[in-house]
């Protein structure tokens, strides 16, 4: 795909959320990890695609990671130097899980003083319901990391994220 096609990239992400399992107490959503370069899509991933109660950009580093045979915390050191994330929902700063936030996870791509996901495409804020107001977005741009909205998919997302939860 053509790295200028913000929307290609969301809907691949929104395609990835809608494989999510729908439960009463998550959000289904969905990432892309893309070499900003070239538009090469490194990795996909969807909440609760892999074990242990996981988000969607973790399993999508988290799978970069593994190709690679390093743990997902040294993603890092694999990833392209231009690697953007395309995610349906703000990444997350609290998980009630007490799993690493999602923002953590994408900071801690950091090697050295620069940061390896150099920007964060996002389709909406994440909904206030679970916890509270989330600070994703401020957190990722104090560490050099730009947040940019992607229009025009809000509708559709949170009728996919919020599937199985009740009225």
């Amino acid at each position: 795909m053509d790295p200028s096609h913000h929307e290609a990239y969301m809907r691949l992400a929104l395609e990835e959320a809608k494989k999510s399992p729908p439960k009463p107490f998550n959000y289904c959503v969905g990432a892309v990890l893309v070499d900003e370069t070239n538009g090469e899509v490194l990795a996909t991933g969807y909440t609760l695609e892999l074990a242990g109660n996981t988000h969607a950009e973790q399993c999508a580093l988290q799978k970069y990671a593994q190709a690679h045979g390093l743990p997902e915390e040294r993603v890092g050191e694999v990833l392209p130097a231009q690697t953007v994330i395309y995610t349906t929902m703000e990444p997350c700063t609290l998980r009630l899980s007490g799993n690493l936030p999602c923002v953590d996870r994408i900071i801690r791509t950091r090697v050295g003083a620069e940061p390896k996901v150099k920007k964060v495409y996002l389709g909406v804020k994440e909904p206030e319901k679970f916890v509270g107001e989330n600070r994703g977005r401020a957190k990722l741009e104090g560490e050099g990391i730009e947040c940019i909205h992607v229009p025009g998919f809000e509708e559709e997302i949170l009728k996919v994220a919020t599937a199985g939860h009740e009225e």
